[in-house]
């Protein structure tokens, strides 16, 4: 089915801050990047990136697609995992270059692909004195 959606071209800094009308900022990739937020814990899932054919599924499914840089392809969130994200509100930032998802997230509730419930599972600790950074976890892992 082809959409006939259609994103408003780019206007001046003022209508994209003060405007209501979605003309979202694509980088020179044709990216925009998206942020997922359990809509219950408003908790960060994970970041992600949309191409224009992603945030338009987005928009008229109501689940989060995304477009993956490493396999170059258009993806449903959750399609082999049954982690659907169904999108209960999507935000965009002041000058329109950042998707905020709140989404619900089907089947156990995790998001990242490690197991866990969000992709934010280490905190950065400190430097060592070699001058390397250490991680520790502080999200435990859910499921295999």
């Amino acid at each position: 089915m082809m959409s006939n959606l259609t994103f408003a071209p780019a206007p001046n800094a003022h209508e994209r801050e003060e405007g209501l009308v979605l003309a979202p900022k694509f980088d020179h990739d044709g990216l925009i990047t998206a942020v997922a937020v359990d809509a219950t814990s408003r908790d960060v899932l994970m970041v992600a990136h949309m191409n224009r054919e992603a945030l338009t599924k987005t928009l008229e499914t109501q689940q989060a697609w995304y477009w993956s840089r490493s396999r170059r392809a258009l993806w449903l969130k959750g399609e082999t995992s049954g982690q659907i994200q169904s999108v209960k509100d999507i935000r965009i930032d002041c000058d329109q270059d950042c998707i905020l998802l709140i989404v619900e997230v089907a089947g156990d509730g995790g998001c990242c692909h490690t197991g866990r419930q969000n992709c934010f599972y280490r905190r950065v600790d400190q430097i060592t004195t070699d001058g390397s950074v250490t991680l520790s976890f502080v999200v435990p892992k859910t499921h295999t």
